[in-house]
């Protein structure tokens, strides 16, 4: 049987966000370098300073694999939290995926590692190394709360964080969710007087 996480990986992120009623998003500012990217896991919190990776280095060290390093780089877009060099060092010791409130530089490095990061963008400017910041606590990411340990689902709509707490009522209603739309789907899509009946219905509620 598949885990919790891998089975939430196989669900679109805009069911797990419906279920959610839309409050666990990330800003949709935060979105994968290529579209094609998913990634599930566990949140590795990361509570950085703005222009300082020192403790992003730190985070990678001690994540476990599986784990998605979660970076509350507070929104900054001048300083990058990682190049491919320091991206490469997650991918090798099994890190899921990287998802930060913030920016990345060599970009085509990183895209070439096919590693799934989620970010605001890209810069030229490196990061210091002052050696501030916390590992595995609670932080702010794109406006949503993240705990340690909170599931963490991405793909090409963005990213959204399914509180540890609630995992299994929220796989169930996301499953539920998939199943409803395939349903519909296969019902009205591509099928007029379906479609008009549809609409029908929906409007006179």
């Amino acid at each position: 049987m598949m885990s919790i996480v891998h089975q939430f990986k196989e669900i679109p992120t805009t069911c797990i966000s419906d279920t959610l009623q839309g409050l666990n998003n990330l800003a949709p500012s935060i979105k994968p370098l290529k579209d094609e990217y998913r990634v599930a896991g566990r949140a590795f919190t990361v509570k950085m300073p703005v222009g300082d990776n020192m403790v992003f280095l730190r985070a990678i060290r001690e994540a476990k694999p599986g784990d998605v390093l979660v970076v509350d780089a507070k929104g900054d877009t001048y300083r990058a939290i990682a190049g491919d060099f320091v991206v490469g060092l997650a991918q090798t010791l099994g890190i899921a995926g990287i998802v930060v409130d913030g920016v990345i530089r060599d970009v085509e490095g990183i895209k070439n590692l096919n590693f799934p990061v989620f970010c605001k963008g890209t810069t030229v400017a490196a990061s210091g190394k002052a050696g501030m910041g916390e590992i595995n606590v609670p932080i702010s990411c794109g406006g949503t709360s993240i705990y340690p340990g909170d599931i963490i689902v991405g793909d090409a709509d963005g990213v959204v964080v399914v509180p540890q707490a609630r995992e299994q009522e929220i796989l169930k209603k996301s499953l539920e969710k998939v199943e409803f739309d395939l349903k519909r789907a296969e019902k009205v899509s591509g099928k007029r007087e379906e479609t008009i009946k549809y609409l029908d219905d929906f409007l006179s509620k």
